[in-house]
């Protein structure tokens, strides 16, 4: 597939944040993913278990330990965006394994005990989530690119 000559895989988003510091900056890359494939594959969805009522069997969506296998699912699934969208940037984490989906929440922790400060760490997941979504900004500076290499009339 090409889009006016250019084809889109060949143009992966990515966002850039560079961290000072005083022996050198640190610089961050993040691309976006193209699917959670992956993720699904190593995470399923907790599914509910069911309790019997007059109308039949129905998922209990409250159930205690069903709620919980959810949250950790939603904790994991952002840590996977997180540490696979940080590839490019070439990390070796301390604790975070990307085959072990149980280390993947540690990446805060991996960053915060290297001298990372809590406002840093947010600005890297500021970075996951612009690299991962096309906001009013990017579309409003390839608007501007596209514009000013169209000939006047």
């Amino acid at each position: 597939m090409k889009i006016a000559g250019i084809d889109p895989k060949t143009l992966p988003p990515e966002d850039i944040l560079v961290l000072p510091r005083s022996g050198g900056n640190i610089t961050f890359t993040a691309r976006g993913l193209p699917d959670m494939d992956e993720f699904n594959k190593l995470c399923p969805e907790p599914t509910p278990p069911t309790i019997n009522m007059a109308t039949g069997p129905q998922p209990d969506l409250k159930d205690a330990g069903y709620t919980s296998q959810v949250a950790e699912h939603t904790k994991r699934r952002w840590a996977y965006i997180t540490v696979k969208s940080l590839e490019p940037s070439a990390i070796e984490w301390d604790t975070v394994v990307l085959d072990q989906p149980g280390t993947w929440v540690n990446w805060e922790n991996d960053l915060k005990a290297n001298g990372f400060t809590a406002v840093e760490c947010n600005r890297v997941f500021g970075l996951i989530l612009s690299a991962n979504s096309l906001d009013e900004r990017k579309i409003q500076k390839a608007r501007e690119l596209f514009l000013a290499g169209q000939p006047q009339e």
